[in-house]
């Protein structure tokens, strides 16, 4: 019987296993975590999970009793400590599980500061686990005063949600502006302005020198000198592919762990999906960190094992919530050299479309769904649309799709 191993206890690991017994795989499932909880979505934890709006249950993808139910061997709280390529075996401690295929679904995870910069001080947290956000939890209170750290989206999610809690929020951002490498100089400054408004100070070009405090992080010099008292700091400065457990295994290496087209890694019996994987796709080899991308590419390696042979290409989009703003992303904006600004139809409402040789390659939509519908479905078709209409609150957008 065919045993397929899948290391990583993740959305794209739980989505592989459950598309695997949909297909009518009848071999047997190892799915293994280093978590001891069972899959679980990451988005709510530092929004809805951190404001007391949802219990840990609602956070798990499916009822443990599931994996019970469909034959898949969870095994939690266990590290996977080496890969034998050769031996076709996975070791964990002093145990060894033999495989016929293996599926490495190991994530990311966060850059964290030096310990030479007091990076190990209590009350410095990053925001990627449960583990993570049951430990920042405590320290969440009114008035104190926390130092998020990064302007990216992990960081500007992690500041709306100290400020709704009624704590008072400072962000620096080293590099000229928030967002700085992920949008648009038109996102920034509405990200900037919605943050401001809600008592957010935001500190841009301007990096943390140092944490500071006696084993508990009391305080921070940044690099224009100032001093600033902290009760806690978070870091929000980017997350790395977990791949060092497929280094060590002798896999080939580009920006995470490289994959063809299928999601096979450089050994035909080792397949790679998630924010772990990087892979080919339109004359270049990209890595995408996105619950949608982890799902799909899952669900296609899981058919894929069963002998389906798809590439895959994805229609990238991403989302993320701050405040009362939904921000929809269509496509991948690198190379942009032109962008459309459009008004919404409600206040606060806006998009951002971006150009590049004339052509449409993504959108930002900012409490504009019809936009980010619009703009979806036009990128993924390969339509562009001129930038004078797009901007022009007259056009009707969705007389664009008939075109």
């Amino acid at each position: 019987m065919s045993h397929i191993v899948v290391v990583g206890a993740g959305q794209a690991g739980a989505s592989l296993s459950a598309k695997l017994r949909s297909l009518g795989f009848g071999g047997e499932i190892t799915l293994i975590g280093a978590e001891p909880v069972p899959p679980y979505q990451r988005p709510p934890l530092s929004k809805a999970y951190l404001l007391g709006e949802m219990g840990e249950e609602r956070l798990y993808l499916r009822p443990e009793s599931f994996y019970a139910d469909q034959k898949i061997k969870l095994r939690l709280g266990r590290p996977v400590d080496a890969i034998d390529p050769a031996a076709k075996t996975v070791t964990l401690g002093s145990e060894v599980l033999s495989y016929d295929d293996l599926v490495l679904t190991t994530g990311s995870e966060p850059r964290r500061l030096p310990a030479a910069i007091g990076g190990a001080l209590d009350g410095v947290f990053t925001v990627r686990t449960l583990a993570d956000i049951n430990h920042i939890a405590p320290h969440v209170a009114p008035d104190a005063h926390v130092l998020v750290i990064g302007g990216g989206y992990i960081g500007l999610e992690a500041a709306a949600v100290a400020a709704k809690r009624g704590m008072k929020v400072t962000l620096v951002e080293m590099a000229e502006r928030i967002l700085g490498r992920v949008a648009a100089p038109e996102t920034s400054d509405y990200f900037r302005a919605l943050h401001r408004s809600h008592g957010v100070e935001i500190l841009e070009n301007i990096g943390l020198e140092r944490l500071t405090g006696d084993g508990k992080v009391t305080g921070a010099r940044l690099s224009d000198g100032r001093e600033i008292a902290v009760d806690m700091a978070i870091v929000g400065v980017g997350i790395t592919p977990s791949s060092a457990l497929a280094e060590a295994a002798g896999l080939e290496m580009d920006n995470g762990i490289s994959t063809d087209a299928y999601g096979r890694t450089s050994n035909p019996s080792i397949w790679a999906a998630g924010d772990c994987a990087s892979f080919p796709w339109r004359g270049a080899r990209i890595r995408l960190e996105s619950v949608q991308n982890a799902i799909d590419q899952a669900e296609l390696i899981a058919e894929n094992l069963l002998g389906a042979e798809k590439i895959y290409d994805p229609h990238p989009w991403f989302w993320s919530d701050q405040y009362d703003v939904k921000l929809q992303i269509a496509g991948l904006n690198a190379g942009y050299d032109r962008v459309a600004v459009r008004p919404g139809e409600k206040d606060g409402a806006v998009s951002h479309w971006y150009y590049r040789d004339g052509r449409l390659i993504a959108v930002d939509a900012m409490n504009d769904p019809r936009a980010y519908m619009v703009g979806k479905r036009l990128i993924e078709a390969g339509k562009s649309v001129p930038e004078a209409e797009v901007a022009d609150p007259a056009t009707d957008l969705k007389a664009l799709l008939k075109r």
